[in-house]
Protein backbone atom coordinates (compact mmCIF):
# COMPACT_ATOMS: atom_id res chain seq x y z
CA UNK A 1 0.00 0.00 0.00
CA UNK A 2 1.09 3.68 -1.02
CA UNK A 3 0.16 6.56 0.80
CA UNK A 4 1.54 9.84 -0.61
CA UNK A 5 1.56 13.59 1.79
CA UNK A 6 2.00 17.02 0.82
CA UNK A 7 2.24 19.63 2.88
CA UNK A 8 -0.23 22.76 2.71
CA UNK A 9 -0.98 25.29 5.41
CA UNK A 10 1.25 23.23 8.63
CA UNK A 11 -0.79 20.17 7.63
CA UNK A 12 -0.30 16.97 5.18
CA UNK A 13 -2.55 16.03 2.77
CA UNK A 14 -2.58 12.73 1.59
CA UNK A 15 -2.75 12.89 -2.46
CA UNK A 16 -5.40 10.55 -3.82
CA UNK A 17 -5.07 10.02 -6.66
CA UNK A 18 -0.99 10.78 -6.37
CA UNK A 19 0.15 13.96 -8.20
CA UNK A 20 3.14 13.95 -10.25
CA UNK A 21 5.89 15.62 -8.60
CA UNK A 22 3.74 16.92 -5.78
CA UNK A 23 4.86 14.39 -3.03
CA UNK A 24 6.70 14.90 0.11
CA UNK A 25 6.19 12.01 2.35
CA UNK A 26 5.91 8.42 0.59
CA UNK A 27 4.77 5.89 2.78
CA UNK A 28 5.31 2.47 1.82
CA UNK A 29 3.43 -0.12 3.71
CA UNK A 30 4.15 -4.35 2.45
CA UNK A 31 4.84 -2.56 -0.99
CA UNK A 32 4.84 -4.18 -4.41
CA UNK A 33 7.00 -3.87 -6.87
CA UNK A 34 4.69 -1.41 -8.71
CA UNK A 35 4.60 0.75 -5.75
CA UNK A 36 8.46 0.54 -5.20
CA UNK A 37 9.05 1.52 -9.02
CA UNK A 38 6.67 4.83 -8.75
CA UNK A 39 8.14 6.22 -5.90
CA UNK A 40 11.65 5.56 -7.27
CA UNK A 41 11.02 7.37 -10.49
CA UNK A 42 8.92 10.22 -8.46
CA UNK A 43 12.02 10.62 -6.02
CA UNK A 44 15.04 9.66 -7.65
CA UNK A 45 16.30 7.85 -4.18
CA UNK A 46 17.04 4.08 -4.23
CA UNK A 47 15.01 2.51 -2.06
CA UNK A 48 16.80 -0.99 0.23
CA UNK A 49 15.00 -4.10 0.21
CA UNK A 50 13.42 -6.12 2.75
CA UNK A 51 16.11 -8.30 3.21
CA UNK A 52 18.48 -4.53 3.98
CA UNK A 53 16.05 -2.98 6.36
CA UNK A 54 15.93 -6.27 8.59
CA UNK A 55 19.86 -6.68 8.76
CA UNK A 56 20.88 -5.67 12.18
CA UNK A 57 24.23 -4.40 11.79
CA UNK A 58 25.16 -0.84 12.32
CA UNK A 59 26.60 -0.09 8.92
CA UNK A 60 23.81 -1.86 7.39
CA UNK A 61 21.22 0.53 9.70
CA UNK A 62 22.68 3.82 8.90
CA UNK A 63 24.39 4.89 5.50
CA UNK A 64 24.29 8.17 3.34
CA UNK A 65 25.07 8.74 0.05
CA UNK A 66 25.36 12.60 -0.12
CA UNK A 67 22.73 14.13 1.33
CA UNK A 68 20.56 11.16 1.11
CA UNK A 69 20.59 9.40 4.45
CA UNK A 70 18.95 5.50 4.23
CA UNK A 71 18.21 4.34 8.19
CA UNK A 72 16.44 1.38 9.36
CA UNK A 73 15.03 0.28 12.68
CA UNK A 74 11.99 -1.56 14.05
CA UNK A 75 9.10 -0.27 15.30
CA UNK A 76 6.48 -2.08 17.52
CA UNK A 77 3.05 -2.67 16.54
CA UNK A 78 -0.12 -4.11 17.72
CA UNK A 79 -1.46 -7.49 16.11
CA UNK A 80 -4.31 -9.80 17.52
CA UNK A 81 -1.93 -11.33 19.96
CA UNK A 82 -0.65 -8.02 21.76
CA UNK A 83 2.34 -5.82 20.44
CA UNK A 84 5.14 -7.20 17.71
CA UNK A 85 8.09 -6.16 16.75
CA UNK A 86 8.20 -5.02 12.74
CA UNK A 87 10.91 -3.36 10.44
CA UNK A 88 10.98 0.13 8.99
CA UNK A 89 12.94 2.08 6.94
CA UNK A 90 13.78 5.90 6.32
CA UNK A 91 14.96 7.16 3.05
CA UNK A 92 15.58 10.86 3.74
CA UNK A 93 16.39 13.77 0.96
CA UNK A 94 16.36 17.37 1.52
CA UNK A 95 12.90 16.85 -0.92
CA UNK A 96 11.47 13.78 0.13
CA UNK A 97 10.88 11.36 3.04
CA UNK A 98 10.28 7.73 2.23
CA UNK A 99 9.17 5.21 4.45
CA UNK A 100 9.11 1.27 4.27
CA UNK A 101 6.90 -0.75 6.52
CA UNK A 102 6.02 -4.06 6.56
CA UNK A 103 3.03 -4.20 8.97
CA UNK A 104 0.20 -1.57 9.93
CA UNK A 105 1.73 0.90 12.68
CA UNK A 106 -0.84 3.30 14.29
CA UNK A 107 2.09 5.93 14.89
CA UNK A 108 2.20 6.05 10.98
CA UNK A 109 -1.83 6.08 10.30
CA UNK A 110 -2.34 8.67 12.87
CA UNK A 111 0.10 11.38 12.13
CA UNK A 112 -0.85 12.88 8.84
CA UNK A 113 -3.85 13.85 10.90
CA UNK A 114 -1.93 15.83 14.01
CA UNK A 115 -2.38 19.28 13.67
CA UNK A 116 1.98 21.48 13.18
CA UNK A 117 2.41 24.84 14.00
CA UNK A 118 4.96 25.70 10.99
CA UNK A 119 5.37 24.87 7.78
CA UNK A 120 6.87 20.98 6.79
CA UNK A 121 9.49 19.84 4.49
CA UNK A 122 10.77 16.11 5.14
CA UNK A 123 13.54 17.29 7.59
CA UNK A 124 10.56 18.45 9.80
CA UNK A 125 8.46 15.16 8.56
CA UNK A 126 11.60 12.75 10.17
CA UNK A 127 12.45 14.37 12.75
CA UNK A 128 8.64 14.62 14.35
CA UNK A 129 7.78 10.95 12.90
CA UNK A 130 10.68 9.73 15.57
CA UNK A 131 9.07 12.17 18.02
CA UNK A 132 5.71 10.16 17.74
CA UNK A 133 7.21 6.70 17.86
CA UNK A 134 8.83 7.58 20.72
CA UNK A 135 5.47 8.92 22.53
CA UNK A 136 3.72 5.65 21.54
CA UNK A 137 6.27 4.04 23.29
CA UNK A 138 6.33 6.05 26.18
CA UNK A 139 2.70 5.60 26.00
CA UNK A 140 3.15 1.51 26.00
CA UNK A 141 5.86 1.50 28.96
CA UNK A 142 3.55 3.65 31.17
CA UNK A 143 1.04 0.89 30.36
CA UNK A 144 3.02 -1.74 31.19
CA UNK A 145 3.86 -0.16 34.18
CA UNK A 146 0.21 0.48 35.50
CA UNK A 147 -0.38 -3.85 34.47
CA UNK A 148 2.66 -5.06 36.37
CA UNK A 149 1.38 -2.72 39.50
CA UNK A 150 -1.70 -4.22 39.70
CA UNK A 151 0.01 -7.51 39.13
CA UNK A 152 2.13 -7.10 42.04
CA UNK A 153 -0.85 -6.31 44.02
CA UNK A 154 -2.45 -8.96 43.37
CA UNK A 155 0.16 -11.58 43.98
CA UNK A 156 1.28 -9.99 47.37
CA UNK A 157 -1.90 -8.55 49.02
CA UNK A 158 -5.13 -10.12 47.49
CA UNK A 159 -5.90 -13.39 45.15
CA UNK A 160 -2.94 -15.51 46.76
CA UNK A 161 -2.41 -14.33 50.26
CA UNK A 162 -5.50 -15.84 50.86
CA UNK A 163 -7.52 -13.84 53.96
CA UNK A 164 -7.42 -14.65 57.93
CA UNK A 165 -11.19 -13.16 57.91
CA UNK A 166 -13.12 -15.95 55.86
CA UNK A 167 -11.54 -19.53 55.97
CA UNK A 168 -13.88 -20.60 53.24
CA UNK A 169 -12.44 -18.19 50.71
CA UNK A 170 -9.13 -18.71 51.75
CA UNK A 171 -9.78 -22.53 51.15
CA UNK A 172 -11.20 -21.81 47.24
CA UNK A 173 -8.32 -19.70 46.58
CA UNK A 174 -5.37 -21.92 47.50
CA UNK A 175 -7.25 -24.52 45.38
CA UNK A 176 -7.30 -22.04 42.41
CA UNK A 177 -3.85 -20.38 42.86
CA UNK A 178 -1.51 -22.91 40.88
CA UNK A 179 -3.69 -22.42 37.99
CA UNK A 180 -3.57 -18.60 38.65
CA UNK A 181 -0.16 -18.49 39.10
CA UNK A 182 0.53 -20.48 35.84
CA UNK A 183 -1.48 -17.87 34.01
CA UNK A 184 0.62 -14.92 35.62
CA UNK A 185 3.60 -16.82 34.02
CA UNK A 186 2.34 -16.25 30.89
CA UNK A 187 1.28 -12.42 31.24
CA UNK A 188 5.21 -12.07 32.78
CA UNK A 189 6.74 -13.62 29.36
CA UNK A 190 4.12 -11.38 27.11
CA UNK A 191 5.14 -8.37 29.38
CA UNK A 192 8.88 -9.51 28.67
CA UNK A 193 8.62 -9.57 25.26
CA UNK A 194 6.57 -6.16 24.98
CA UNK A 195 9.79 -4.84 26.58
CA UNK A 196 12.10 -6.56 24.48
CA UNK A 197 10.40 -4.94 21.27
CA UNK A 198 10.33 -1.14 22.51
CA UNK A 199 13.93 -1.51 23.99
CA UNK A 200 14.85 -2.60 20.35
CA UNK A 201 12.88 -0.42 19.36
CA UNK A 202 14.42 2.80 21.29
CA UNK A 203 17.85 1.02 20.48
CA UNK A 204 16.74 2.23 16.69
CA UNK A 205 16.02 5.70 17.71
CA UNK A 206 18.98 6.29 20.12
CA UNK A 207 20.67 5.53 16.68
CA UNK A 208 19.06 7.63 14.08
CA UNK A 209 18.58 10.44 15.60
CA UNK A 210 22.56 11.51 16.28
CA UNK A 211 23.47 9.62 13.07
CA UNK A 212 21.32 11.73 11.29
CA UNK A 213 22.75 14.98 13.06
CA UNK A 214 26.06 14.16 12.24
CA UNK A 215 25.49 12.98 8.80
CA UNK A 216 23.10 15.40 7.31
CA UNK A 217 24.44 19.38 7.31
CA UNK A 218 21.74 20.66 5.36
CA UNK A 219 19.15 20.16 8.71
CA UNK A 220 17.35 22.87 9.26
CA UNK A 221 18.03 24.38 13.36
CA UNK A 222 14.48 23.35 14.67
CA UNK A 223 14.93 20.16 13.33
CA UNK A 224 18.12 19.23 14.97
CA UNK A 225 16.77 20.50 18.13
CA UNK A 226 13.83 18.21 17.85
CA UNK A 227 15.91 15.40 16.94
CA UNK A 228 18.27 15.93 20.00
CA UNK A 229 15.06 16.17 22.14
CA UNK A 230 14.20 12.76 21.08
CA UNK A 231 18.01 10.89 21.67
CA UNK A 232 17.47 12.29 25.21
CA UNK A 233 13.47 11.16 25.81
CA UNK A 234 15.33 7.79 24.22
CA UNK A 235 17.76 8.23 26.86
CA UNK A 236 15.31 8.06 29.93
CA UNK A 237 12.70 5.51 28.18
CA UNK A 238 15.80 3.27 28.10
CA UNK A 239 16.47 3.56 32.04
CA UNK A 240 12.64 3.05 32.50
CA UNK A 241 12.79 -0.36 30.27
CA UNK A 242 15.37 -1.45 32.58
CA UNK A 243 13.05 -0.39 35.61
CA UNK A 244 10.47 -2.28 34.61
CA UNK A 245 12.55 -5.19 33.17
CA UNK A 246 13.86 -5.78 37.13
CA UNK A 247 10.42 -5.88 37.96
CA UNK A 248 9.41 -8.57 35.70
CA UNK A 249 11.85 -10.38 36.74
CA UNK A 250 11.38 -10.00 40.28
CA UNK A 251 7.19 -11.03 39.45
CA UNK A 252 8.63 -13.92 37.99
CA UNK A 253 11.10 -14.65 40.71
CA UNK A 254 8.21 -14.42 43.11
CA UNK A 255 5.72 -16.60 41.33
CA UNK A 256 7.77 -19.30 40.58
CA UNK A 257 8.63 -19.26 44.97
CA UNK A 258 5.04 -18.92 44.84
CA UNK A 259 4.39 -22.26 42.58
CA UNK A 260 6.90 -24.44 44.90
CA UNK A 261 5.24 -23.05 48.17
CA UNK A 262 2.25 -24.39 46.70
CA UNK A 263 3.50 -27.63 45.56
CA UNK A 264 5.39 -28.22 48.82
CA UNK A 265 2.00 -27.92 50.93
CA UNK A 266 0.85 -30.36 48.84
CA UNK A 267 3.78 -32.81 48.90
CA UNK A 268 3.29 -32.09 53.17
CA UNK A 269 -0.23 -32.94 53.10
CA UNK A 270 0.24 -36.35 51.14
CA UNK A 271 3.62 -36.69 54.22
CA UNK A 272 1.22 -36.06 56.68
CA UNK A 273 -1.62 -39.21 54.96
CA UNK A 274 1.30 -41.41 54.78
CA UNK A 275 2.31 -40.50 57.99
CA UNK A 276 -0.85 -40.96 59.76
CA UNK A 277 -1.79 -44.37 57.81
CA UNK A 278 1.09 -46.33 59.11
CA UNK A 279 0.60 -47.09 62.29
CA UNK A 280 -2.81 -48.61 61.28
CA UNK A 281 -1.75 -50.42 58.75
CA UNK A 282 1.02 -52.20 61.09
CA UNK A 283 -1.66 -52.98 63.31
CA UNK A 284 -4.07 -54.71 60.78
CA UNK A 285 -1.06 -56.24 59.39
CA UNK A 286 -0.30 -57.83 63.00
CA UNK A 287 -3.85 -58.93 63.64
CA UNK A 288 -4.25 -60.13 60.44
CA UNK A 289 -1.42 -62.78 60.89
CA UNK A 290 -2.81 -66.37 60.80
CA UNK A 291 -1.07 -67.51 63.37
CA UNK A 292 -3.36 -70.29 65.87
CA UNK A 293 -1.92 -68.86 69.19
CA UNK A 294 -2.33 -64.98 69.14
CA UNK A 295 -3.97 -64.05 72.52
CA UNK A 296 -6.31 -61.37 71.14
CA UNK A 297 -8.03 -63.60 68.89
CA UNK A 298 -9.85 -65.25 72.41
CA UNK A 299 -10.72 -61.36 73.95
CA UNK A 300 -14.60 -60.87 73.91
CA UNK A 301 -13.66 -57.56 72.94
CA UNK A 302 -10.78 -57.94 70.61
CA UNK A 303 -12.30 -56.31 67.75
CA UNK A 304 -12.85 -53.58 69.12
CA UNK A 305 -9.90 -53.06 71.19
CA UNK A 306 -8.00 -53.34 67.83
CA UNK A 307 -10.10 -50.75 65.85
CA UNK A 308 -9.70 -48.42 69.43
CA UNK A 309 -6.03 -48.71 68.84
CA UNK A 310 -5.92 -48.14 65.16
CA UNK A 311 -8.17 -44.66 65.63
CA UNK A 312 -5.62 -43.56 68.67
CA UNK A 313 -2.44 -44.31 66.72
CA UNK A 314 -3.64 -42.41 63.51
CA UNK A 315 -5.08 -39.33 65.71
CA UNK A 316 -1.75 -39.29 67.86
CA UNK A 317 0.17 -38.17 65.00
CA UNK A 318 -2.43 -35.65 63.75
CA UNK A 319 -2.41 -34.40 67.68
CA UNK A 320 1.41 -34.05 68.10
CA UNK A 321 1.54 -32.16 64.46
CA UNK A 322 -0.95 -29.51 65.38
CA UNK A 323 0.58 -29.06 68.75
CA UNK A 324 4.18 -28.33 66.84
CA UNK A 325 2.05 -25.94 64.40
CA UNK A 326 3.15 -28.23 61.36
CA UNK A 327 -0.92 -28.23 60.35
Amino acid sequence: MLNIYKCQDGKLIHLDPPQAGAGLWFDLENPTADELAFVTRETGLSLPEHDDITEIENSARLSANGPVLTMTMPIVTRSENGLQAADCGFVLAPEHLVTLRFAPSIVFAQFPAQPHDTALDSAHVFALLLEAITDRQADALEKLRRDLDTLSHQIFHHRFAGSKKSKSDSKIRKRNVEAELQGVLVTLGRDYDTISFLRDSQLGIARIAPYTEISAPWLPKPVVKKLQSVAKDVVSLNEFSTHLTDKVQFLLDTTLGLINIAQNSLIKVLTVVSIVGIPPTLIAGIYGMNFQHMPEYAWTYGYEYVWALMIVTALAPLAIFRWKGWL
